[in-house]
């Protein structure tokens, strides 16, 4: 069925049908235990297993991608950032100690090329297999009118362009919650990042703003995913105690690690102990040379510096919690105060 006065308004109904179609088996290889029914319904079904559970806790995350969809766009390369999506929402969630169960997403666009957005459902559906939940729903809009006059308002923007949003939901038994018990002396455990994750682009793009569009080696470093810390925490956290753990996305070492700090401890952070991946040090340089002042405290103020997740453990667990981490390391330890130190 086609519409012909909505797609002289912009909106192509016909492509959003043909963008489903293209979707389907995309989000059909994430289904697992629980999803009743596949795509087409109002609404995303999902069967809960509440066997073993004292007291069941659900825990949401809702989050984007920011502007690193711009980088997707100037490359029109679209299958990798759905994978950020998912780890946005679902690392955060697994910070209480929740299973993902299931995720959603919003795909707004200026104009729905069924290819692109089956691109973007797929990493969506890389995400979700790696985090071990199902994609059960979500929305494709064509907004171009909006999306249009936004892009129109910056020279560097593409005629298309897209906004993604997504929402996951998980579940923990209530006594196993990860609860704030750092005490002094424990150890900060750093999970290595696969480079700057999803946040943080506004500054990238405007350090790298004459580069971007002719430094294809760049944007591909700036697109690799956001790692997906889930199977890694759940694993740790039946085998040893975590006293808090914290995902650095925005904001950096210092606005998220205090989050899963009792009151009147900080983080004592020592950044020998890990290597500063060479893009962090890039943007750095750049920016100094851009004449842009990005001094070491914004860096770590708002990007992950090759530390993607942090895990609070007790000293005599360090080597343990390492073995079944794999790529984590210290960073650092719990001290008395109120403020996170660098050094």
């Amino acid at each position: 069925m086609t519409n012909d006065s909505y797609k002289a308004a912009g909106v192509d109904v016909t492509a959003g049908y043909k963008a489903v179609e293209l979707m389907k088996s995309h989000v059909e290889r994430t289904h697992i235990a629980g999803v009743p029914e596949g795509l087409g319904g109002f609404g995303g079904l999902f069967i809960p297993n509440l066997a073993g559970m004292e007291e069941p806790v659900l825990v949401s995350g809702t989050d984007g991608v920011g502007t690193k969809i711009d980088i997707a766009t100037l490359l029109k390369k679209y299958d990798t950032i759905g994978i950020d999506l998912v780890a946005m929402c679902a690392n955060d969630i697994v910070c209480c100690g929740a299973k993902p169960m299931f995720f959603l997403d919003y795909i707004s666009c200026v104009k729905n090329i069924p290819e692109e957005i089956a691109d973007i459902v797929k990493g969506i559906s890389d995400g979700c297999v790696q985090a071990g939940c199902a994609l059960i729903g979500g929305e494709t809009a064509e907004h171009p009118e909006n999306l249009r006059s936004q892009a129109a308002s910056r020279v560097d923007e593409p005629a298309n362009k897209y906004d993604l949003a997504g929402f996951c939901v998980g579940i923990v038994d209530k006594p196993k919650l990860i609860a704030k018990t750092a005490k002094v002396g424990d150890v900060l455990l750093g999970l290595a990042s696969s480079g700057v994750h999803s946040n943080g682009f506004s500054l990238v793009r405007k350090v790298f703003a004459d580069t971007l569009k002719t430094d294809t080696a760049l944007c591909e470093t700036l697109l690799t995913p956001t790692k997906i810390y889930v199977k890694q925490i759940l694993t740790l956290i039946e085998k040893v105690q975590v006293k808090g753990i914290a995902n650095i996305t925005g904001g950096g070492f210092y606005e998220n690690i205090p989050r899963c700090l009792p009151d009147g401890l900080t983080a004592e952070i020592n950044k020998t102990f890990w290597e500063i991946p060479e893009i962090f040090k890039l943007i750095e340089e750049s920016g100094r040379k851009s004449g842009m002042n990005v001094p070491e405290s914004d860096m770590f103020g708002t990007f992950n510096m090759g530390v993607g997740m942090v895990v609070v453990v007790d000293f005599n667990d360090v080597s343990k919690a390492i073995e079944i981490l794999g790529d984590a390391f210290p960073i650092g330890k719990i001290i008395s105060g109120n403020e996170v130190i660098i050094s």
